[in-house]
């Protein structure tokens, strides 16, 4: 991935949902102008959400994704309604499509209310409006094809993916709902001042990719670039050589969080220090949650379960951090007989409530929505969660230090959470 390109985690998701035949895959294609799925007149021919990062006028930068049916049968369409369903957890924006010779079933009510629930911005597209020998002119709409609501107040449009009658339109549509969509937040970028030096610490071992960084680091070495700073960039077993060398202090120490205690062992007391997984657990504002359910640690028992989860999949080295190292350090600090399960990509556990903690990953793969949504499952069932870097932190007594550099959030967290 070049330095230059949107990753798909900051990119606008934009999910389509219906009934089978309803034209989803066609309207997908109109939209995208391209084939990017399966269209057939046989039901179902949409068996896995198809998923695809692209530029999208006037958008911009967005991840499409073409679900299967809600509608579909039998032991195997059940999955796949429930792969359907699990989009919606990372959905920013809902197109749900139907078939205008039909009208919304009850199905699709269904859809719009887990639309509303989730607070998803949604706009309602009937299709195939070129069997139609009008379009219904109902109270609240224009008068036009293209709608501005249905009868029930909904935003809605009229369109032809055959003909591509309003697939201009429709994207315009979209463009409004989606408003000012955009991550005004930084990383790092309102720590800095121009020509601050930044050292980024980031481990070369047995499970570092083969010649190239990880995403948090590509992404970190871009927005110290772009807020005018500069990189550093070393292995924890060149820092402190790096940090003797400079004839000034750099303005922040971000790490890799496998290495907290090392580095934290390493860097001046005078030197802010802070781990990618915590910067983007404050970039997606996750940070809050994640620091009180660290406070679990102190209290977890013999025989708890916790469950550590991954947004991607990868290859397990053989010394892990998160199926290895961590559960290793859990156990050290808590001294306690415990349960380790772990969880990978879109897999993340139905049955949560038998954890009596979630450590997750970075979520750097994940977008915000996706990361929200796991905090949510949680929270509902009452079960702490926290990530990596916090987790680490606090395990090697560093956690207030590792809050240093945005310190009156810092101090929040540390009052609130009764962790020191």
């Amino acid at each position: 991935m070049g330095l230059n390109d949107v990753v798909s985690a900051e990119r606008l998701h934009i999910g389509f949902f219906g009934l089978r035949n309803a034209g989803k895959s066609s309207v997908v294609n109109a939209v995208t102008g391209q084939a990017l799925s399966l269209v057939s007149e046989v039901k179902g021919t949409t068996t896995d959400p198809v998923q695809k990062a692209m530029e999208l006028l006037p958008l911009g930068p967005v991840v499409i994704i073409d679900t299967p049916g809600i509608d579909d049968s039998g032991e195997l369409g059940a999955m796949r309604v429930k792969r359907a369903v699990q989009v919606l957890t990372k959905t920013d924006i809902a197109v749900l499509v139907v078939d205008a010779t039909e009208g919304k079933k009850n199905l699709d009510e269904k859809l719009i209310s887990e639309f509303r629930k989730r607070e998803i911005p949604y706009l309602v597209v009937y299709n195939k409006s070129d069997l139609l020998n009008q379009i219904p002119r109902e109270k609240g709409a224009l008068s036009d094809i293209q709608g501005s609501s249905d009868s029930t107040g909904e935003s809605c449009i009229y369109v032809s993916a055959l003909n591509g009658d309003h697939i201009y339109e429709l994207k315009e549509r979209i463009g409004q709902i989606a408003g000012n969509y955009k991550n005004e937040k930084s990383l790092a970028g309102d720590l800095l001042k121009p020509d601050d030096l930044v050292i980024l610490v980031t481990p070369i071992d047995e499970s570092a990719p083969k010649g190239r960084m990880i995403l948090p680091q590509q992404q970190m070495i871009r927005e110290v670039l772009d807020h005018n700073g500069i990189n550093l960039v070393v292995q924890d077993t060149e820092l402190e050589a790096a940090l003797n060398a400079l004839r000034n202090p750099p303005r922040m120490v971000i790490t890799d969080s496998q290495a907290f205690g090392k580095v934290s062992r390493i860097v001046p007391e005078d030197i802010l220090l802070t781990s990618f997984s915590i910067l983007f657990a404050r970039y997606k504002g996750e940070l809050y949650e994640f620091v009180k359910g660290a406070a679990r640690l102190d209290r977890l028992q013999d025989g708890d379960r916790i469950l550590i989860s991954e947004g991607c999949t990868h290859h397990r080295q053989c010394n892990d951090i998160g199926t290895v190292k961590l559960p290793g350090w859990i156990r050290n600090y808590t001294g306690k007989d415990l349960q380790f399960d772990f969880s990978s990509g879109a897999e993340f556990t139905e049955e949560i409530e038998k954890y009596a903690l979630i450590v997750h990953c970075g979520a750097c793969m994940l977008n915000e929505k996706e990361v929200r949504s796991r905090i949510r499952s949680a929270a509902e069932r009452d079960v702490p969660i926290t990530n990596y870097g916090i987790a680490i932190a606090m395990i090697h007594g560093i956690l207030q230090r590792a809050l240093s550099p945005f310190p009156e959030l810092a101090e929040m967290l540390i009052q609130s959470t009764d962790i020191s």
